[in-house]
């Protein structure tokens, strides 16, 4: 069986489809098949290492990015994707798949066209609460439609209705499993015994310098109390953390304070399990991360006129009573450090928005898209 992934333009579609790739080994040992041919097309594969641990091969297929404001390169680019279908077309007679799964975005699109045009079943997943728009122009040639929000079937036309089915996000195997050892260890911290609850706060794989300058400004007003892991964005580590110390006046609370550039998956899985309170972007991959741990968490979306999508996949996540919305526009230390000690000081509410959390996570995402694409391998097979 051969199975195609497409859509890696960032972490937060490449790393689900890792997840979906990890589960597709599990379904074949199960069902005692052959290991099926993965390959995953597109302009980017983003983790190389990630793809040779699962055994995924990678083939070039050039996309073209189309922008919401007016610039040359949308013309370049649309000649970009044209391009990219003649590809994607010479490498899916090549594969010739059973089936393709896409995660959206700019770089799925030649090879999901040329899909429906060799007649191959695609199974697209949608991780925010409306579609983007990739998937939003394919939509009506798929053979099913996996979302994560019960909110995001009504973003598709009334025709896809019996498509679609809510799987959840993937996630990576390394995220649902608690951290091998010491997670203490693991991330290099003291233990959260010292009487200082641990504050997590997760800027993203590129930061969010918003973000870090107000959790730096915030901090004399949070370490006598609290422990902060704060993962910054590789090009923002040493500045943060430069920041922190010219700032902080009380220097011996610097001890309690803990910057990383990145967390790899288990150092994440580490820092959710030992964590009291996330402080988080709202992409959709996050939130999902933190709902299966089971935190509490502050999202803070980028702005609306930046991403629509984060600030619509906050919202519907709050409205469960998981997480609170700060809205970045208007946000000061002090609020947020007001915040964070409303819900910090008041057990309760905690364990109210750890049961919510819980409750919308679906642990089990990728091995039910998994699951559905042997199934519709092996139909496509036959």
């Amino acid at each position: 069986m051969r199975i195609v992934l497409t859509g890696s333009g960032s972490g937060g579609h490449f790393y689900p489809l890792i997840a979906i790739a990890e589960a597709l080994t599990e379904q074949a040992r199960e069902r005692k098949l052959l290991m099926p041919e993965l390959s995953l097309l597109g302009p980017d594969p983003y983790d190389r290492e990630a793809l040779f641990a699962c055994g995924i091969s990678y083939r070039y297929v050039p996309a073209g990015k189309v922008r919401r404001y007016t610039s040359l390169k949308n013309i370049t680019d649309a000649a970009k994707t044209v391009v990219g279908v003649f590809v994607a077309l010479w490498r899916l007679l090549l594969v010739y798949p059973d089936v393709i799964v896409s995660k959206g975005s700019y770089t799925s699109v030649p090879v999901v066209l040329a899909a429906v045009l060799l007649r191959i079943p695609v199974v697209l997943h949608e991780s925010d609460v409306r579609p983007g728009r990739a998937n939003a122009l394919v939509a009506r040639f798929a053979h099913t439609i996996a979302i994560s929000y019960e909110d995001t079937a009504s973003h598709f036309p009334a025709a896809c209705a019996a498509k679609i089915i809510r799987t959840g996000i993937p996630v990576r195997r390394h995220l649902l499993k608690a951290p091998a050892g010491d997670p203490y260890r693991i991330l290099r911290i003291t233990p959260a015994s010292s009487g200082s609850p641990l504050i997590l706060v997760l800027g993203g794989s590129q930061g969010a310098e918003r973000v870090n300058d107000l959790m730096v400004t915030a901090l004399d007003g949070l370490l006598p109390t609290y422990s902060i892991l704060h993962q910054t964005g590789e090009q923002n580590a040493h500045i943060t953390a430069e920041s922190a110390r010219a700032l902080i006046k009380k220097k011996e609370l610097l001890k309690r304070y803990y910057v990383r550039g990145f967390l790899d998956a288990d150092a994440l899985g580490a820092a959710l399990s030992t964590s009291s309170l996330v402080i988080s972007r709202a992409g959709s991959g996050s939130i999902y991360e933190v709902a299966l741990a089971g935190k509490p968490s502050i999202l803070i979306p980028i702005p609306e006129e930046i991403s629509h999508d984060q600030r619509l996949n906050a919202y519907a996540y709050a409205r469960t009573g998981a997480a609170v919305v700060m809205e970045e526009k208007n946000l000061t230390a002090h609020l947020l450090t007001a915040e964070i000690g409303r819900i910090m000081n008041d057990p309760a509410l905690r364990e109210r928005m750890s049961t919510a959390a819980r409750a919308f996570a679906q642990d089990d995402a990728a091995q039910k898209l998994a699951i559905l694409l042997v199934d519709i391998g092996l139909e496509h097979e036959q």
